[in-house]
C-alpha cells in the first residue's frame, strides 16, 4: 500500500515524544539470510551480496560492538541508498517511530516544540513554527538555523539524528543554539516541550473594517470541510472582503489544498502534476466554489510551504487574488510512502508540481504580487488577538504584510 502526500508535509516535525530507533529490519542474521532472494531482481543481487558482507565484517571485526546494533547498521545503509539520490531534505526515510509520528501529525495528536523543520543549502532550518506552539512562544522563525542542541554540535546530523536530541516528553526542557540568518547573530533559547493542539482554521472581522482575516494554519484532515463553514459564517455577516493567511503554514494532505483552493475558483486547474517520464496532468477544481468573487488578498512568507504554496500559485494564476509577503519556501515535490517490512518506509518523491500558468514551485518558490517584509521583531497577528483590538491597535501593530492587504482591498472597494 502507498500513502501520498506533500512531501514538506514529510520533511520533519519536532512535535512527538519519539526516540529514533526502531525494530531490526534483519535481526542478527545478515541481508541473504532472509529467504527472500527470489524477490530480488537478478541485477540488484551483486550489490546487495556487497552490502551483506560489508554488514557482516562490521558485525565481527569493529572493535565497539556496542556501536553497531542491526537496526542502525540498516537503517543506515537504506538512508544512504535515499541521500544518494540527491534529493536531500525531500526523499529520505523514515524509521518506524517517524512514520508513527507523521501519522499523529495528521490526527493533530502533538507534543514537542511545534516547529516544522527541513534541510535547505545543507542546514536543518525551521520552515516554519506552528501556532501557539512553544517553538512561536520562544520567538523561533523561518529560516533560523539549528547549531547546537543541549550545547552538542548538531549540524553535521542528519535530521532523524537531530529530531532524536530535540524530541522528548512533554514538561522537559531543551535549550537550542540557533543562527538567524537575517542578523547572523546566534541565539539560544530554552523551551519547554508540550502537548500542542492545532487549530487549523480561524477567522476573525478586523476592527474598524469590513473584511475578515482568516487564518488557514495547516492542511490536515478536514481542514478544507472546516474552511468551508468559516467561509459560509462570513457569507451570512456580509463582509465585504476575505484576506487569506497563509504565512508559516508548512502545508499539509494534497487531496485538503485542492479541495481549498477549488473554493474560491469557479473553474480551470488547481495545478499540474510532472511525473518521471514528463507526462504532464491537470488537477482540475473541484465544483461547488464558495467564494469566487468576494475580493481578496492572500499573505505569504517564507514559512508557506508545500500544499499551501499550491493554494497560493492558484490563487494568483487565475487572477483570483493578489499575493502579499514574501517568497514562499519553494516545495513542490509529491512523495510517496513505501512502507517497508519493520513499520519504516521510504518516502520517494515521483512528481513535482506546477502552477497553473505552468510555473515550477520546487527550489524556485512563489513570489508575491506585493513583496511587503515584516520587521524582525514582529510576528504575525493572529485572528485570536485581534478579537480585543481597536483599530488603532490594528494600526500599530507593525503587522505591515496584513496592513497591506486591508488596505488593497479597501482600495479596491472605493474604486
Amino acid at each position: 500500500m502507498r500513502f501520498r502526500f506533500p512531501y514538506q508535509w514529510l520533511s520533519l516535525r519536532l512535535f512527538l515524544v519519539l526516540g529514533l530507533c526502531a525494530g531490526a529490519l534483519l535481526g542478527s542474521q545478515n541481508l541473504l539470510a532472509l529467504g527472500r532472494l527470489n524477490a530480488i531482481p537478478d541485477e540488484a543481487r551483486a550489490s546487495l551480496e556487497l552490502i551483506a558482507e560489508a554488514w557482516k565484517t562490521i558485525h565481527k571485526e569493529y572493535v565497539n560492538q556496542k556501536a553497531v546494533p542491526s537496526e542502525t547498521l540498516t537503517h543506515g545503509a537504506i538512508r544512504g541508498m535515499v541521500d544518494s539520490l540527491g534529493d536531500r531534505g525531500h526523499s529520505r526515510f523514515l524509521s518506524a517511530k517517524m512514520v508513527q509520528m507523521e501519522r499523529n501529525f495528521f490526527r493533530g495528536v502533538l507534543e514537542g516544540i511545534g516547529a516544522e523543520v527541513q534541510m535547505k543549502n545543507n542546514q536543518a532550518v525551521i520552515v516554519a513554527p506552528m501556532d501557539g506552539s512553544p517553538a512561536q512562544r520562544a520567538g523561533l522563525k523561518p529560516g533560523d538555523a539549528f547549531l547546537k542542541v543541549d550545547g552538542e554540535d548538531v549540524t553535521d546530523l542528519s535530521l532523524d539524528e537531530m529530531a532524536g536530541k530535540i524530541m522528548g516528553p512533554a514538561g522537559s526542557t531543551v535549550r537550542l543554539t540557533i543562527l538567524r540568518p537575517e542578523s547572523g547573530q546566534n541565539i539560544e533559547v530554552t523551551i519547554v516541550r508540550t502537548r500542542i493542539a492545532l487549530h487549523e482554521v480561524r477567522w476573525q472581522r478586523l476592527p474598524g473594517a469590513n473584511v475578515a482575516h482568516v487564518r488557514l494554519a495547516t492542511f490536515t484532515k478536514g481542514v478544507s470541510e472546516d474552511l468551508r463553514k468559516g467561509l459560509m459564517a462570513i457569507k451570512e455577516k456580509k463582509l465585504a472582503g476575505i484576506i487569506l493567511d497563509l504565512r508559516n503554514n508548512p502545508g499539509g494532505i494534497f487531496e485538503e489544498a485542492v479541495s481549498s483552493a477549488s473554493l474560491f475558483l469557479e473553474g480551470g486547474n488547481v495545478l499540474w502534476e510532472k511525473d518521471a517520464q514528463g507526462k504532464i496532468t491537470p488537477v482540475p477544481v473541484k465544483p461547488g466554489g464558495l467564494m469566487v468573487r468576494l475580493p481578496m488578498v492572500v499573505l505569504i512568507n517564507g514559512g508557506t510551504a508545500s500544499a499551501a504554496e499550491i493554494v497560493a500559485g492558484a490563487l494568483q494564476d487565475s487572477g483570483r487574488a493578489k499575493l502579499v509577503g514574501e517568497k514562499t519556501f519553494g516545495t513542490g515535490t509529491v512523495l510517496e510512502m513505501f512502507p517497508l517490512q519493520d513499520g519504516s518506509a521510504l518516502l520517494l518523491a515521483v512528481r513535482e508540481w506546477l502552477t497553473p500558468a505552468g510555473r515550477l514551485i520546487w527550489h524556485r518558490g512563489i513570489s508575491p504580487d506585493v513583496p511587503v517584509s515584516l520587521p524582525p521583531e514582529v510576528t504575525p497577528l493572529l485572528p485570536e488577538a485581534e478579537r480585543t483590538m481597536t483599530e488603532e491597535q490594528l494600526r500599530a501593530s507593525g503587522d505591515r504584510q496584513l496592513l497591506r492587504a486591508l488596505n488593497l482591498l479597501l482600495a479596491s472597494k472605493e474604486s
